[in-house]
């Protein structure tokens, strides 16, 4: 094997059964690594694929209820010892997101771990000063590549995917490296309107709670007293949609945060701003609209007029993304089959209410 090639968990020459795999791993290090303490890391995998994973020594058999579903629990097992290889750490967060990238992987068992070297090998991320920020599932590598590719960039799904903090990244990973002058981060101050007369305070302490979670993320990818010096220098500025009106913005990374909540209006001053050397990323959840009653979304709109213009990139998430709490995934499944139901439920009734006028 060349030293180019990540040397990835190599299957015994004793053939596996068809619901069974055998892999051997040729470092013990790494191996022990791979299996975490207390072999915790098998044990989430099994939990996850609902396999059975046993160990001796640096080898592992695994049996399963299809031959898919070993094959996967095989890949996950591969793309995880290639990131050790790689000098990488692992923990149960990345054994999860990679149970993610391989349950979305193709049925046939060889193309399931052929996927998994291959995105071992591309390990799609974001690096900011040494500390790498790495995309979690498939939609993920894929947001992060678009944002490379694109000026503009849609990523829109529930939350929890990372839209935003993959956002953030990118756009501090490119101010560290003096790719873009500055960092604009915008979202709508107050749901219904930026109506921001009635709270107490100047403005900064007016806007500031709703930006809270932009200045989280930035506190998450730079040391404080860099946030603190380069928000004060306008380097890094965090300010309501409101502020955007009449400006140009170039030489920027440009980020509309929560943009489900801006009217068609405000969505069209705020892509215009849009300057030379810049780049703009829009985040939002659909399913999370605040806005009046009647009033429509105008990320919705712009995402239906803007498709196919080229470089603009849409990235759509799913609760398959969720990146956060295990839980968070299920309660979005939750939501989303009652919503369904809903929806449903409604046009029943008005089918019904349709015929009855027409009978």
């Amino acid at each position: 094997m060349s030293g180019t090639e990540p040397t990835t968990g190599e299957q015994t020459d004793e053939p596996p059964s068809p619901l069974g795999l055998k892999k051997r791993f040729e470092d013990n290090r790494l191996a022990l690594q791979l299996f975490g303490a207390h072999h915790a890391h098998l044990a989430r995998i099994e939990q996850q694929l609902d396999v059975s994973i046993h160990s001796r020594g640096n080898e592992v058999s695994i049996g399963g209820p299809s031959a898919p579903v070993v094959a996967a629990a095989g890949a996950v097992l591969d793309r995880l010892y290639a990131r050790l290889e790689k000098g990488h750490t692992i923990g149960l967060p990345d054994v999860d997101a990679t149970v993610r990238m391989a349950m979305t992987d193709p049925v046939d068992g060889r193309a399931a771990e052929q996927g998994a070297r291959e995105g071992a090998e591309e390990d799609t991320g974001v690096l900011i000063r040494g500390r790498s920020v790495r995309a979690r599932s498939r939609t993920q590598g894929q947001y992060v590549r678009a944002m490379d590719r694109h000026d503009l960039v849609f990523g829109t799904g529930p939350a929890g995917t990372g839209k935003t903090y993959l956002a953030v990244a990118k756009a501090v990973e490119r101010l560290v490296n003096g790719q873009v002058d500055r960092i604009i981060l915008s979202r709508p101050a107050v749901e219904a309107g930026e109506q921001l007369g009635f709270l107490p305070g100047n403005m900064r302490e007016k806007v500031d709670p709703y930006l809270r979670p932009l200045y989280d993320a930035l506190y998450d990818m730079l040391p404080a007293p860099q946030v603190i010096k380069r928000l004060e220098s306008g380097e890094i500025e965090v300010a309501p949609l409101a502020f955007m009106r009449g400006r140009t913005l170039a030489n920027a990374f440009v980020i509309l945060d929560e943009a489900q909540n801006t009217t068609a209006v405000q969505m069209k001053m705020f892509l215009t701003r849009l300057g030379e050397h810049a780049r703009m990323v829009i985040t939002g959840d659909l399913s999370q609209v605040d806005l009046p009653k009647g009033t429509r979304s105008g990320l919705r709109h712009a995402m239906e007029i803007l498709e196919g213009i080229p470089g603009i990139a849409f990235v759509h998430f799913s609760e398959a993304d969720v990146v956060r709490h295990p839980l968070v995934t299920r309660i979005v499944r939750a939501y989303e089959r009652v919503e369904e139901k809903m929806r449903v439920g409604a046009e029943y009734e008005s089918e019904r209410r349709d015929g009855g006028r027409h009978s």
